[in-house]
């Protein structure tokens, strides 16, 4: 997911500007709001039209779509925070929205979904001071992505779908080792294996950091307490976790180097018929695994691997209304029915997005109509491995509640860096800089 840092300069400029607001609809008149939005111009007729139909719905709201180039949304949007002409509602990056809810330039949306109506999964709100001040527009959830074709031709039995039935990190880094072969056939289990000609790899975990956060988790640690107060990266649990990923390349031999510097995991792996298993994002349904099913490739999907706890994580870009809008009530309306799964399905149906709002977890009528088409993986699979993962196991990712989580992740990755070619143990790189990361979290 693509996020920018926001200036403590430029910051500085919110607390000082008047909220000038924008002046109310006069008697019969439309309510006219503004929504903001990043994009190419495919994406941003896409979102004039949802808009158009909006408009076209009711006669009480009116929502203008005011598009900015991606490279200078954010600071676009600080220059209209400082002048008090902010849009009333826009999308905003996963990581700016708690750093701006802290700056008062976020409204409460708790009122947006009444009691017992279907909404977001919990998990899918981002909160500050206990309240929701956004909701992602999509879920996606990790997960993993096997190759059944080399599973057959080792003789091995397929990850169960089940997340009960989820696999320990020592049963996944045994099955690697058995899919795991080099030039001779021979794999780590073999006298006479030969790790510097390897031509089939059992398994890759994707290292960019913020993937990396679902392992110190599911070992008992976490990058931050659950609450958001504390780092807990230096913890004995978080370290442990990240080196057991990093040993799957230095020890075990099952797994590519990677350095976690790109987000074309699947694609370098999977797709290119080098690595038999590997972790990433819900959301490669259908960016690259749908042609790679057409052409050929016979992939599952399972739930991730687990240390101590099994679990998964969320993410998906949010929604906010700006403090500064006179209409909250009819920006709510209009992000309530932006996100309806309906307005973005040609997203959804080729697996890009998942549904937010709970029904279509829980209803399966829904169900059905979401998972039931020849782009994803069997229903049964999809629906364990996916839905229900995402409904019962899913948490979070951090920038959800905790500030300043760029600035931590990048100092973070850059230390790993060394970790992943074994210049160092995660111990070692983790806390050396743990004072820094420290700092990187505090602002």
């Amino acid at each position: 997911m693509k996020t920018r840092r926001i200036t403590a300069l430029l910051l500085s400029l919110l607390m000082l500007a008047g909220f000038a607001g924008i002046k109310g609809a006069g008697e019969g008149e439309r309510v006219k709001i503004t929504y903001s939005y990043w994009g190419a111009a495919d994406e941003a007729d896409a979102t004039t039209a949802a808009a158009n139909r909006f408009n076209e719905s009711q006669d009480r709201i009116e929502v203008e779509v005011l598009t900015f180039p991606w490279e200078t949304y954010v600071s676009k949007l600080i220059s209209l925070a400082a002048a008090g002409e902010l849009p009333d509602t826009g999308i905003m990056m996963e990581s700016a929205v708690i750093q701006w809810a802290q700056e008062g330039m976020l409204a409460d949306v708790s009122g947006m979904y009444a009691e017992g109506e279907s909404k977001p999964l919990d998990s899918l709100a981002f909160t500050y001071e206990g309240k929701p001040v956004a909701y992602s527009v999509a879920n996606e959830i990790l997960l993993m992505y096997y190759n059944k074709d080399m599973f057959d031709a080792a003789g091995t039995a397929y990850p169960s779908a089940n997340p009960e039935e989820a696999w320990t990190w020592e049963e996944f880094v045994e099955v690697a080792k058995k899919l795991t072969l080099d030039v001779n056939g021979k794999t780590p289990n073999d006298e006479g294996f030969d790790k510097e000609s390897i031509v089939q790899y059992g398994a890759m975990v994707e290292n960019l950091t913020w993937q990396l956060e679902v392992w110190a988790i599911s070992n008992g640690g976490g990058f931050f307490s659950p609450d958001g107060s504390e780092v807990w990266i230096g913890k004995p649990e978080s370290i442990e976790a990240i080196q057991k990923v990093a040993n799957l390349f230095l020890v075990d031999n099952v797994a590519p180097l990677s350095m976690g510097a790109t987000d074309d995991g699947v694609s370098r792996s999977l797709i290119t018929g080098t690595v038999a298993m590997t972790t990433n994002g819900a959301w490669n349904v259908g960016t690259c695994l749908g042609t790679a099913k057409d052409e050929g490739l016979n992939y599952g999907v399972a739930p991730l691997p687990f240390m101590k706890e099994k679990v998964t994580i969320n993410t998906g870009g949010p929604n906010v209304v700006f403090s500064q809008t006179k209409h909250p009530e009819e920006a709510m309306e209009w992000l309530k029915w932006y996100a309806q799964e309906e307005n973005a399905w040609g997203l959804i149906e080729t697996g890009i997005w998942m549904p937010t709002l709970e029904k279509w977890y829980t209803d399966e009528a829904f169900t059905r109509k979401w998972v039931e088409n020849p782009n994803f993986p069997p229903y049964e699979d999809y629906k364990a491995a996916v839905v229900d993962y995402a409904m019962n196991y899913a948490r979070p990712t951090s920038w959800y509640y905790v500030n300043n989580t760029v600035d931590f992740n990048n100092l973070l990755g850059a230390e790993l860096g060394e970790v992943w070619t074994g210049n160092k143990t995660a111990e070692q790189a983790i806390t050396e800089n743990l004072d820094a990361l420290i700092l990187a979290f505090e602002g």
